[in-house]
């Protein structure tokens, strides 16, 4: 319950923080059995404000315990305590109580009625107290004890929820105030006290007057005061300790056995674990986590006590539920009509007249668990609507919903349906900060945080490009300069695309030409991309497709691709084969490409793909397919060599221009001395080779290694094209061009 939104709480609604408690021993006095008048059982608890509802005192049947004299070296005190065995070391340790030997110790003095006029009448004393011995639990079933500061007699009962693992093994039991101390209570027919009201102050059933009105977590000193004046208190410590707090108001919750609504697990469990194994998982841990959380849960409190809300659709007739299916419909069509709030406006004769009703019938102002609200949402909405269908493909949200959305969507479709709503369910991390703390509604972090001001200041764009690149299924930590980083890739991916369109400006579809190596190497590339990105778009792992279209763009296109096929495409005629054959080439590059940065650079794809002449939006389209016919892996390992060659080549040519023998490339006339000059690559002229290795004039020899040398080319530079040519020069009507220049240009 929590007491600052004044409601019940379904499990998924709670979460932990350190909270500091006084942690008690407590001596309840033993008036039946062969210990009556001898000794006390001595319990242990961190919610004091729990005491004035003690019950009953629990024991593990099959633990042992024991009757022992005890002495406290400080006070002087003496009792014979009743605790388990096995804790009577944690005991002393925290209480300073010391095991007695010897003679049998003297029983303290217990305040007298007329001193508390409240209290019971003290328990008579002995001279003698009753001898250590060893018994199971199971012993004291039954025996009577007094209430330490009430006019109150109650009983040891039995639990095998009793542990070794704290505390003194006997555990104090308030039937109203704990889910284990409530089925206690239901099993040993105890009444159900829960003297706490909806803000978490004491009723008048406290038992003491004046309580009443004092709020719980602060009354507990006043419990322990009470104690102290009544020489119950054995012992007091500050206890820090995880403490169930409500998600919303941050307050510490109580709990209060009420009325509430539930669904019972236990009949859905099963089939619930079943669906399971039947979904898809991503991450493959979220099978797990959710398993576990099912496997654990509860019955689900579905009903809540607020003022606002979808309304739980039940009425009461003398005091007692009346749960009708068509009744349920009726108010449902009512809301579907008029909005939740008509249920709240109307008072009781008036709906049940809208209702067509019994008029004898009340109501009250139980609202469902949003748990509910949304966990229905498969029902309310893929089955509602004709373009849907159910199950849906992808559930998607943080980790936390493991207990919440996940968990409530697959247990209500179990109970409708009897199968999973989702066919994959994805598991995101949160967005934390750069100290790996989280970034959320609650947290202290102070920079702007909503994807609007983000949005605005570097477009959606970048944004979405953000979300791409990290692995979405951690926590992803943010920072402002990612963005600023992220905008580099993002010019260079929208570089490329400009290029490409720039020329394909006079491409002529129906002229393909022949592809030369490099324009077989680039097509091949293209649909080892496209096979990478279609597997990592199935499987969600857009970091992948971030990462393959990054590379592509920076590295196979702009570095290798666009920059050695530049020479042909500006400066060959406008329908040369080669020309045409990359413009094909550089066609389905660009088609491709756009296709493939579409779910993730919205706008730009948009933009870039209507400036490709095409009148449909690119959303429109599917994803492109590998052709298989496109590939030629035959020319990746080429090129491969010859970017080996290209390296050994710019090695000697970067030495040349530090020594001012050249100030580029194409001033350079490179010749390259290698095992085998009539190899594989003796299929190439040298106009080819020459236009890979961005050079103006190379020369091939055999030789015992592979190595590169360099000296300053003779030959004219061309003014078009600016390679260093011998026919420079040769062509009166254009003596500063090169043969395939001045033909070019006629």
């Amino acid at each position: 319950w929590s007491t600052g939104a004044q409601t019940a709480l379904a499990e998924a609604e709670v979460e932990y923080a350190d909270r500091v408690d006084p942690a008690i021993f407590v001596r309840f006095p033993i008036i039946s059995g062969e210990f009556a008048g001898k000794a006390s059982i001595a319990i242990w608890t961190t919610t004091p404000w729990t005491l004035p509802a003690n019950l009953a005192i629990a024991l593990h049947p099959r633990h042992r315990y024991i009757a022992q004299p005890f002495h406290h070296p400080e006070t002087g005190r003496e009792e014979t305590l009743i605790l388990a065995e096995a804790l009577i070391p944690k005991f002393t340790d925290l209480t300073g109580w010391l095991s007695a030997s010897g003679d049998a110790p003297r029983v303290a003095a217990t305040p007298s009625s007329a001193e508390v006029p409240e209290a019971p009448s003290p328990l008579d004393t002995t001279d003698k107290a009753p001898s250590p011995s060893n018994f199971p639990g199971e012993h004291l079933e039954g025996i009577e004890y007094q209430h330490p500061f009430l006019d109150r007699k109650s009983k040891v009962v039995l639990a095998d929820f009793v542990t070794l693992e704290s505390g003194t093994g006997c555990v104090h039991i308030a039937p109203g105030h704990g889910a284990d101390d409530y089925n206690v209570g239901k099993k040993y027919d105890l009444p159900i006290l829960s003297p706490v009201d909806e803000q978490g102050h004491f009723t008048e059933e406290v038992g003491v007057p004046e309580w009443v009105g004092q709020y719980v977590f602060k009354a507990n000193k006043l419990v322990v005061a009470k104690l102290h004046e009544r020489g119950a208190l054995l012992g007091e410590q500050a206890y820090t300790h995880s403490y169930p707090h409500c998600w919303r108001s941050k307050t510490p919750i109580v709990f209060r056995a009420v009325e509430q609504f539930f669904i019972r697990i236990d009949d859905l469990r099963a089939d619930v674990l079943t669906a399971i194994e039947q979904t898809n998982w991503l991450p493959a841990w979220g099978q797990a986590r959710i398993r576990g959380a099912v496997e654990t849960r509860p019955d689900w409190c579905i009903s809540r006590q607020r003022s606002w809300g979808v309304p739980l659709p039940v009425f009461y007739k003398d005091g007692e539920t009346v749960l009708n299916a068509d009744w349920a419909r009726k108010v449902a069509d009512l809301v579907e009509k008029a909005g939740t709030n008509i249920w709240f406006e109307l008072d009781d004769a008036t709906i049940a007249r809208e209702l067509g009703l019994p008029d004898d019938l009340t109501r009250r102002n139980d609202t469902l668990d949003v748990w509910l609200d949304s966990g229905v949402s498969h029902e309310a909405v893929l089955r509602k609507r004709p373009e849907l269908s159910f199950p849906a493909d992808v559930y998607i949200e943080a980790t936390d919903q493991h207990r919440g959305w996940f968990n409530s969507s697959l247990t209500t479709a179990v109970a409708l349906r009897g199968e999973s709503p989702y066919k994959t369910c994805i598991t995101h991390g949160f967005v934390v900060d750069e100290d790996r703390r989280k970034i959320s509604k609650s947290s202290t972090y102070q920079k702007p945080m909503d994807a609007e001001h983000f949005v605005g200041k570097h477009g959606a764009d970048i944004v979405r490009l953000w979300v791409s690149s990290v692995l979405f299924t951690d926590d992803v930590p943010f920072s402002e300069e990612m963005f600023t980083r992220l905008a580099d890739t993002y010019r260079r991916i929208r570089n490329t695309l400009r290029i490409l369109l720039g020329n394909l400006a006079d491409a002529d579809p129906s002229d393909p030409g022949e592809p030369t190596l490099i324009d077989r190497w680039a097509r091949t590339r293209l649909q080892q991309v496209i096979a990478t990105c279609r597997e990592a778009y199935e499987a969600y792992e857009f970091h992948k497709v971030y990462h393959t279209l990054n590379q592509f763009c920076a590295v196979d296109l702009s570095s290798l691709y666009i920059d050695i096929t530049k020479d042909r495409l500006y400066c060959d005629a406008p329908n040369s084969p080669r020309r045409r054959a990359t413009q094909a080439v550089m066609r389905e590059i660009f088609d491709a490409l756009t296709r493939l940065l579409a779910p993730i650079l919205v706008f730009t794809a948009e933009e870039a793909w209507s400036h490709f002449g095409q009148s449909d939006s690119v959303h429109l389209q599917e994803f492109p397919k590998v052709e298989d016919t496109h590939s030629d892996p035959a020319s990746v390992t080429d090129v491969d060599e010859l970017l080996g060659l290209r390296a050994v080549i710019a090695q000697a040519i970067e030495q040349a221009r530090q020594e001012k023998l050249i100030g580029n490339a194409l001033e350079a006339a490179v010749t390259l001395e290698m095992p085998n000059k009539a190899g594989k690559f003796s299929s190439l002229d040298s106009s080819e080779l020459e236009e890979f290795l961005i050079l103006s004039k190379l020369t091939i020899v055999e030789g015992s290694e592979t190595r590169a040398t360099v000296t300053r080319i003779e030959d004219a530079k061309c003014a078009r094209c600016w390679r260093h040519r011998a026919s420079v020069g040769a062509h009166a009507a254009h003596p500063e061009l090169c043969d395939r220049c001045a033909e070019v240009v006629g």
